[in-house]
């Protein structure tokens, strides 16, 4: 095993090999048991597939279909490169007023973010539509790399007015985008956000440690200020086996 697999000893140490529960179930049932309590941390990496087979004399077929129970869950990811990885579990976002940082944190992960470019730049034409700017005025053009645990989320893609130009890469790789906004006295109250999804484009792939190809999880947001100022125009992605959007909806 490599140094970073954590493995309890006495894990598997009672798999019924002839009883009634499939052993693809005891199997997922004790991993998932060791990650939440503790026992496999976060960041931790398992076994190939083969590694594991053969160690605990099972077939191949039976340990995928036991660590794809927990790859659904989201408590591990596959992660190209790196093999297969425990996360504390999806992120799972309201639909609300708040930064992916926050939601991190609220949610008891760690934040962690690479910001890829930060340059003040011409607003495109669908940028200063959303910013309410003629196309072409300067704005701030910030795109990061969030992660959680270690484990690559999301590509955030964010314009700003040029008043807010000053925001620095120190920053934003320490704090959430709408702390930054709110410490200077920001109020945002309104936002217009569209959901939705597509195959991954540019160098998405990498960023995220996914296949080329692979789906990703979409949202566009354009957040107002209490005067009903546009203070941000995003575009972001995610990574759909390591985040979900969620929404109440009342009947009336």
């Amino acid at each position: 095993m490599n140094d970073d697999v954590v493995w309890p000893d006495d894990l598997f140490a009672d798999l019924d090999r002839t009883g009634p529960v499939p052993l693809y179930f005891q199997i997922s049932n004790r991993l998932e048991a060791a990650i939440r309590d503790g026992r496999i941390p976060a960041g931790s990496r398992l076994e190939t597939e083969i590694g594991i087979g053969q160690r605990l004399g099972l077939s191949r077929p039976t340990v995928r279909r036991a660590i794809q129970e927990l790859v659904g869950k989201g408590l591990l990811v596959r992660r190209r490169g790196v093999g297969t990885q425990v996360v504390h579990g999806q992120v799972t976002r309201q639909v609300e007023l708040t930064s992916l940082y926050e939601d991190l944190q609220s949610s008891q992960h760690e934040p962690g973010t690479t910001v890829l470019a930060h340059e003040v730049v011409p607003a495109p034409e669908k940028v200063a539509e959303s910013l309410g700017v003629d196309p072409g005025t300067d704005v701030l053009f910030v795109r990061r790399r969030r992660s959680s645990d270690g484990v690559p989320v999301a590509i955030m893609e964010n314009y700003l007015p040029s008043a807010y130009a000053d925001i620095t890469t120190d920053q934003l790789e320490s704090r959430g985008l709408y702390q930054i906004l709110r410490a200077r006295g920001v109020t945002i109250r309104v936002a217009k956000q569209r959901i939705g999804a597509r195959r991954e484009e540019r160098d998405e792939a990498d960023l995220l440690e996914v296949d080329k190809g692979s789906p990703v999880l979409t949202m566009e947001r354009v957040a107002y200020d209490a005067t009903g100022r546009a203070v941000e125009f995003g575009q972001h992605c995610y990574r759909p086996d390591t985040y979900t959007f969620e929404t109440t909806l009342i009947a009336k």
